[in-house]
């Protein structure tokens, strides 16, 4: 609408531009009907542009924050209807969402959602968890969520986070000196942890266990 407006607009003042140099008399009968029809023609090809093109801007962006609302609410009844076309990704955020849950994600900052490319829309929270917090460093990490769009739908999300090194360490540490931990609560199936919630604890009690290694 906002594009058919701006066509619309320009064309006019075009149209008064050359009426007012001389060039095109909008007071000769025959040129009014023209710039009438010229203007009905540009109208209906600005119709056309907008059918054509993605989905709003302003709408995505609407999507993409009810998104994220829906998984800090950790309700995946929410979630899951923003996730029904997103392909293998619905899988991936569900179980992520679980995760939040159960490492009782609090929700610091949020900052709101972007654009970031064409049909890419990103959303980046800065959360305080506990897997984190057990590393006792104070710092809060900031997860950023990567929603693809096509058309008013989500149809793919990926995320990144700011993790420090150390995190990556007490993670390596648990794989490596927790087999009950990998093979137990945070066993994978087809990629997915069978149970994201007790995962997300068990990892806090290892990053603990981590921890007391470290300082000895």
């Amino acid at each position: 609408m906002v594009l058919f407006i701006y066509i619309i607009h320009t064309t006019s003042v075009a149209l008064r531009a050359a009426d007012t140099l001389g060039k095109f008399s909008m007071h000769n009968p025959l040129n009014k009907k023209v710039a009438i029809c010229l203007l009905s023609i540009v109208g209906l090809s600005a119709c056309s542009t907008v059918a054509d093109a993605p989905g709003d801007l302003a709408v995505n962006l609407e999507t993409a924050e009810g998104m994220i609302d829906a998984f800090y609410s950790f309700d995946e009844n929410k979630l899951q209807p923003f996730l029904s076309k997103a392909g293998e990704a619905q899988a991936s955020i569900l179980s992520y969402q679980a995760w939040a849950d159960g490492g009782n994600y609090l929700v610091m900052f949020r900052g709101p959602c972007e654009e970031e490319a064409d049909n890419i829309i990103s959303c980046s929270i800065t959360v305080q968890d506990d897997p984190v917090v057990a590393l006792e460093t104070g710092f809060n990490v900031t997860d950023t969520f990567h929603l693809k769009f096509e058309g008013s739908s989500i149809v793919g999300v990926k995320t990144s986070s700011n993790d420090q090194p150390i995190y990556f360490e007490a993670r390596k540490w648990v794989e490596s000196n927790l087999p009950e931990v990998m093979e137990g609560p945070c066993k994978r199936t087809d990629g997915q942890r069978e149970t994201p919630r007790d995962c997300a604890r068990a990892m806090t009690d290892g990053y603990k266990q981590f921890m007391v290694v470290k300082k000895s």
